[in-house]
């Protein structure tokens, strides 16, 4: 069976990697196994990942899954049309997410992610794919939620639940509900910030959000969340080697990172951040934890800028500090957080503007521009 795709190639030299082009080719659906789903992709979400792999950062996926060519896209709805006979999950007619474990643990965890850096997956860029059963987590026939919407929830909201579920278990094991019922939990990032800190909401906390993007900060006071406009403090992103070497930088991150404690201590009536969630990284590392209370949490799944962070274990000791780090889920925290959305409406809201499959390239380029919000979707097959 044939489908019309958009092909990632492996870069040329792996020593001085490129931006890749995706390539609209015609590519070979392998036959179904007994565990195996063939499905129409309906929407995706253009993901994280997906621009890592496009970027060849941090390492060529073609290459290192030892694969000429790749299809991404791990975020989005598929309509299922066959099944093997050892299927379960689904059934042919259904509409599903993508559940974008590929290589699990022997806990149910993921090692390696599908149609990423899972060997031999596809993702959705492509008008009809082959997943395994568990890849797929059914939605409600009558689900009163956008499929859009459910495309963009499929990666990043799944990603927040299991992110949120252990940060806050932890800081409750430290902190009881009785001696703090109302925890002031902050982030920054992108859409899966915006989900957790939507989810934290939820549980009763006080949630802020930072962003230097207006359309962003539009989208995260639609949610219920505090937006916070990072513009204000001047340039809070810290750079360690030009913070020793550059006077005037240096002088001008001192006075960024003042205003940003300062709006800290003011919104949280001097009691500082109880849970941050940092999906950006070394740039507001050295912020972050300085704005962190007592017993407070840090919490990531990502590491969209600055992999290596570096901090002081003997003050994180003693402030009883707790890092956490998860990556995506458990398959049942998948199907937790799929009831849960559709009986609460603990839904993203997708980008205005849903981009075709024939504008696919043009998406990826906005994306890697920086000229998406929060969600940026595109159709591939009429749902």
């Amino acid at each position: 069976m044939k489908a019309d795709a958009w092909v990632l190639h492996a870069g040329e030299d792996p020593r001085n990697p490129k931006r890749a082009a995706l390539v609209r080719e015609t590519i070979e659906i392998p036959a179904l196994g007994d565990d195996d789903v063939l499905a129409e992709p309906l929407y995706g979400c253009f993901e994280g990942n997906m621009g890592h792999a496009l970027e060849r950062r941090p390492v060529d996926i073609c290459r290192q899954r030892g694969e000429p060519k790749v299809v991404i896209g791990n975020a989005g709805v598929v309509r299922v049309l066959e099944c093997g006979k050892g299927v379960t999950t689904v059934s042919p007619g259904q509409k599903a997410i993508i559940f974008c474990n590929g290589v699990w643990d022997e806990w149910g965890y993921p090692k390696k992610i599908f149609a990423f850096d899972a060997p031999g997956t596809m993702g959705c860029l492509a008008t009809k794919m082959k997943l395994g059963q568990y890849n797929v987590i059914p939605l409600a026939d009558d689900t009163r939620h956008a499929l859009a919407a459910w495309a963009a929830f499929s990666l990043r909201y799944i990603t927040a639940w299991s992110n949120w579920e252990l940060a806050f278990g932890v800081f409750r094991l430290q902190v009881p509900w009785a001696r703090m019922p109302q925890p002031n939990v902050w982030g920054w990032g992108g859409g899966v910030t915006l989900g957790t800190l939507d989810l934290a909401r939820r549980h009763g906390c006080r949630t802020v959000m930072l962003s230097a993007k207006d359309r962003r900060l539009e989208t995260i006071a639609k949610l219920g969340i505090t937006p916070i406009d990072r513009r204000k403090f001047g340039t809070i992103s810290y750079d360690e080697e030009r913070f020793g070497a550059d006077e005037a930088y240096r002088e001008g991150y001192k006075r960024a990172e003042a205003a940003f404690l300062e709006e800290v201590k003011r919104v949280t009536k001097g009691q500082m951040v109880q849970i941050f969630v940092d999906y950006v990284g070394a740039p507001v590392y050295r912020a972050t934890l300085k704005a962190l209370a007592r017993e407070g949490v840090i919490t990531t799944a990502g590491w969209k800028e600055g992999m290596k962070l570096w901090n002081l274990r003997a003050s994180e000791c003693i402030e009883r500090h707790q890092h956490i780090h998860t990556h995506y889920a458990r398959y049942p925290q998948g199907l937790m957080a799929v009831a849960y959305a559709e009986a609460n409406g603990w839904m993203p809201i997708p980008d205005e503007r849903i981009f075709t499959f024939d504008e696919i390239p043009e998406l990826a380029e906005n994306y890697l521009s920086d000229r998406v919000d929060c969600f940026p979707c595109f159709s591939i097959n009429p749902a």
